[in-house]
């Protein structure tokens, strides 16, 4: 690698991380809002929290962090030149996306189907406190579904540069800002998962 690649590529990584920065203050914020209202309304969070699909919530948290590692083990794989390695662990991560999605449709469609949704009528006769709950619910784990979307897409693209070589041993640093991303949506839902599903 030449000095000016070097170069260029700590350059990607800062503007990486920087990125990545930017992320936490927007899901921080989330964060924020809602131990305000957990606060305002803890009863309600309470009871609404026991409508959520644990079995969901728990199953997507282990795909997440099976995800994670296999995206780590993928660059792991190019740095030694392992090209078809490193294939086999991008396409799992982006499986296990696949898998989170599917089960988040299935989680989505049976609390619609239930009632729990913003503005239903079943929560417009319940405490403020619910409603505010599952308001919160939607916006944040819609919003972490879109960085999945993304993020898998992203592995998708980087893949392709990896089957063409244009990711090789010498030159990753796409790779490793891809799986950075991944483990931002990994690290975020680890911060959902108990919020949203194990709160008592």
């Amino acid at each position: 690698m030449t000095h000016s690649q070097h170069k260029d590529n700590a350059g990607a990584k800062l503007g990486m991380w920087l990125f990545l920065f930017t992320e936490l203050l927007l899901f921080g914020g989330l964060f924020l809002l809602y131990a305000v209202y957990l606060s305002r309304y803890p009863q309600g969070f309470t009871t609404a929290g026991r409508e959520m699909h644990i079995v969901f919530g728990t199953a997507n948290t282990a795909i997440l962090i099976t995800s994670s590692l296999l995206a780590a083990m993928s660059v792991t794989a190019i740095q030694r030149g392992e090209r078809r390695q490193a294939l086999w662990f991008l396409g799992g991560t982006i499986l296990c996306a696949v898998i989170f999605l599917t089960n988040k449709y299935f989680e989505w469609s049976a609390e619609i189907g239930h009632g729990f949704y913003p503005d239903s009528p079943r929560l417009a006769t319940a405490p403020p406190g619910e409603s505010a709950f599952f308001s919160l619910y939607y916006m944040t784990v819609g919003l972490h579904g879109l960085h999945v979307v993304i993020g898998g897409s992203l592995l998708a693209w980087v893949a392709v540069k990896v089957k063409r070589g244009s990711i090789h041993s010498g030159d990753y640093v796409l790779l490793e800002n891809a799986t950075l991303y991944w483990h931002l949506v990994d690290l975020i839902w680890i911060f959902i998962f108990p919020l949203y599903y194990l709160i008592l």
